[in-house]
């Protein structure tokens, strides 16, 4: 089925006047820079970020990391898309079948409620952890207790419950 225009119909519109999501690819470790960039100049975007633990020798610090490495998504028109490259950190427009890639509004929303549900799935006792510093670094047991900072431990080979900030385990499901 073809349209006045003699092209296959699409479901999503692809006028120079219509708003629509496209992506960007970003310069390495520069996608909440770009994001800052875009948000100075009200150009509505979405970074997708993922809470994760980051392991240092001495410390375990929650960082937020881009779900997609380099990649942001902007809601404009299409002919704005070209100025967007001189945005410090903006490497390239992201094609696909020759023309800017869209994201419809459906996988938008399907990626907000994925990271909204893996942020509500909180450490539960019974769930294996991995301890990430110090003397037991790596080693993994079952959580007894969980308080307000710190969680009791069941480690098996060693017969021994320990006391261990919340913040120095990961769940093993996470790892994986």
């Amino acid at each position: 089925m073809k349209n006045e225009n003699n092209t296959p119909p699409t479901t999503v519109t692809r006028h120079r006047n219509v708003v629509n999501w496209y992506v960007l690819y970003t310069s390495s470790h520069m996608e909440k820079k770009v994001k800052a960039h875009l948000d100075e100049q009200n150009i509505e975007n979405y970074l997708p970020l993922h809470r994760t633990p980051r392991v240092w020798s001495d410390r375990v610090k929650m960082i937020d990391k881009p779900l997609f490495p380099s990649y942001i998504f902007v809601k404009c028109r299409e002919n704005l898309l070209r100025t967007l490259l001189w945005i410090y950190g903006i490497s390239r427009i992201v094609y696909y079948n020759g023309r800017p890639a869209i994201v419809s509004q459906k996988e938008i929303d399907a990626i907000r409620i994925f990271l909204r549900h893996a942020a509500e799935h909180p450490l539960c006792e019974g769930e294996e952890v991995e301890i990430l510093c110090g003397l037991m670094k790596h080693v993994s047991g079952k959580i007894r207790k969980i308080n307000k900072k710190y969680l009791l431990l069941y480690i098996e080979p060693l017969g021994a419950t320990v006391s261990v900030n919340l913040q120095n385990v990961v769940s093993l499901n996470k790892i994986k």
